[in-house]
């Protein structure tokens, strides 16, 4: 009953400055139509309502089972079958992103089709898929993160020389919508879990740094879209 009422807290302290200042500009700067103004006030309230369930969610099954593969896929002593697993679990999380979506619809809609919802969203999450795995390369292996991430954004501003102008603020775009709530927490607790076992509880920090590599997976495989439709 605590954590519901921390997470119910948590919802109200997010929502209500921004929803104190609409309120304040509709009357005495902007002053919209009523009925957009109580439109924005029901959203409001629909917005918190689901925000408030989507964080127990989150905090009774995706928290836990990405903490509970993480820590049970060690104990397979099969590298392949870790790396393997994270690449499919990166790429499936991310297809079920609504950040994903919502970006694959606009950069659908202003194409005008030319680059549809699904091949966008399918590449965003092989992206994702593949830093993952790396990420989980790099934790089994102890290689430090900060030569996967040296060697990542060098071979992002590689392929931005060879990549159409229009998809480079995308592809960037991509790498952000990655950072989404139902990807980060389930990444976060997978390799949290992975780290506490291979490294010890002692070094559970290692499982860090898998977002800023799943993030760099986007940017890289949107730009490999980009040279291939340009």
């Amino acid at each position: 009953m605590k954590d519901i009422y921390e997470q119910l807290k948590e919802v109200i302290m997010a929502i209500l400055p921004m929803a104190v200042l609409i309120i304040i500009l509709q009357f005495t700067v902007i002053g919209l139509p009523f009925d957009i103004f109580f439109r924005f006030i029901a959203g409001v309230i629909m917005v918190g309502l689901g925000l408030f369930l989507f964080l127990v969610g989150v905090h009774i099954g995706l928290l836990p089972i990405g903490d509970m593969i993480g820590s049970a896929l060690p104990k397979t002593k099969k590298p392949w079958l870790i790396i393997l697993i994270g690449f499919i679990l990166g790429a499936v999380v991310t297809i079920a992103e609504p950040d994903v979506r919502v970006l694959a619809s606009q950069v659908d809609q202003v194409s005008d089709g030319a680059i549809s919802n699904l091949v966008l969203v399918y590449a965003v999450a092989m992206g994702v898929g593949f830093f993952v795995a790396v990420a989980m390369a790099r934790t089994i292996f102890n290689i430090p993160l900060k030569y996967i991430l040296v060697t990542g954004y060098a071979a992002v501003f590689t392929l931005a020389s060879f990549t159409p102008d229009a998809f480079i603020p995308i592809s960037f775009d991509a790498g952000g919508v990655t950072t989404g709530p139902m990807t980060v927490p389930f990444i976060l607790a997978l390799g949290v879990g992975v780290a506490s076992v291979l490294r010890g509880k002692q070094s559970t920090s290692d499982g860090f740094g898998l977002v800023a590599l799943a993030s760099i997976g986007p940017i890289i495989s949107v730009m490999i879209l980009g040279v291939i439709y340009g």
